[in-house]
């Protein structure tokens, strides 16, 4: 089985997948970890030579060759990748999607508080995030919403771990 985590830039997709990779004793992929291994360079380099359509493309081939290699899996995808090219209809097609759903304060109280790697906020007043989060939030809430399962990303207690294993072990019956 493959297991999918979506959600916005910040939302706990990496933290969840590790955790819920360990539980379900699967192995853990982080695609933008999968991209700057195979492209040899930060996501905020690609971003600059190739700019984002440049990157979208180099994630869908990534993407593409995680969902053909691996199997028992949890996948930690970026932000965008559910949006570009038909990678949220390969991602149902061939595993188990999850959206981590946060609100617009949560999102940015974290971005604000990240180490600064994401080359999409980098530079912006604490208003420019909030309104850049919110508009990109609308903006993906269609593809985010073809997830099979959507849970809360705030305060993934262990409980709320449990919870989800049990929802994906359900699901896959």
């Amino acid at each position: 089985m493959r297991i999918f985590l979506i959600g916005y830039m910040g939302s706990g997709k990496t933290t969840l997948g590790e955790r819920l990779s360990r539980a379900m004793s699967m192995d853990f992929v982080d695609l933008d970890q999968q991209i700057e291994l195979r492209e040899n360079r930060p996501i905020p380099e690609i971003f600059k030579a190739e700019g984002e359509a440049g990157f979208r493309g180099i994630e869908k081939r990534c993407l593409r060759e995680v969902v053909t290699e691996m199997d028992e899996v949890v996948i930690s995808t970026g932000g965008g990748t559910p949006c570009f090219y038909d990678n949220m209809s390969l991602m149902n097609q061939s595993g188990l999607t999850i959206y981590l759903r946060m609100d617009v304060p949560s999102l940015v109280f974290r971005l604000r508080n990240s180490d600064g790697s994401r080359p999409l906020i980098s530079g912006m007043s604490e208003n420019e995030l909030s309104a850049f989060v919110k508009q990109h939030l609308e903006e993906r809430k269609e593809f985010y919403e073809e997830c099979k399962i959507v849970v809360e990303g705030m305060g993934f207690s262990d409980k709320k771990l449990d919870e989800l294993i049990d929802a994906i072990v359900n699901y896959s019956r």
